[in-house]
């Protein structure tokens, strides 16, 4: 097991940690930040989500500098984005910082584009790997998600919701990249009908 595979590893382990602070009615307190007034676990969820988000850029660039890329890493990988981003956008909703349309969509997107990536394996045994929409949404997904998290507190001053508005670039991103995978990869459906 080497150093990507184990960060991977260590950002699943973290999903379920992150999902029990935001889930669990902990009464741990407020802090105020900024003129915020912030509940200390969003505070944790929001560290917690940004370890993960590290641990994402790091093994994948470890990975490629090192020559470690594995059949593993390139399945739990992306994976483990998936199941953490989603997990985040369904506690947002719940916390009523995200409109559900909105976490909809970008469920959608993550599992079609998953379901693309797997028929390709199968048809091409190779990885179909992520292009630069792809990443842009994947960047903006995560500084959404912990800007929302963190209710705005770094941008209260100027009165703009930064996190809705990483948001919705990422909303945009997210639908250009799975068209963009669907169009680039058409091929793989031209037996089908």
């Amino acid at each position: 097991m080497n150093l990507p595979n184990k960060l991977t590893l260590l950002r699943i382990f973290l999903i379920p940690i992150f999902i029990l602070i935001l889930a669990y009615p902990f009464n741990w307190g407020t802090v105020i930040i900024a003129g915020t007034m912030l509940p200390i676990t969003q505070i944790i969820a929001a560290l917690i989500f940004a370890c993960a988000s590290i641990t994402d850029f790091l093994d994948g660039q470890i990975a490629r500098r090192q020559h470690l890329v594995t059949n593993f890493g390139k399945f739990a990988d992306p994976l483990a984005d998936k199941m953490i981003v989603m997990s985040a956008f369904i506690a947002l909703v719940g916390l009523g910082q995200v409109p559900a349309w909105v976490a909809s969509i970008i469920v959608c997107r993550e599992l079609a584009v998953t379901g693309l990536r797997l028929i390709i394996v199968e048809n091409d045994g190779e990885v179909l790997a992520a292009a630069w929409p792809g990443k842009i949404k994947t960047a903006t997904q995560m500084f959404s998600i912990i800007l929302l998290l963190l209710n705005n507190i770094f941008f209260a001053a100027i009165n703009v919701s930064m996190g809705l508005i990483l948001l919705y670039i990422c909303l945009f991103f997210t639908v250009y990249s799975g068209i963009d995978y669907f169009v680039k990869n058409k091929d793989v459906f031209s037996d089908s009908f």
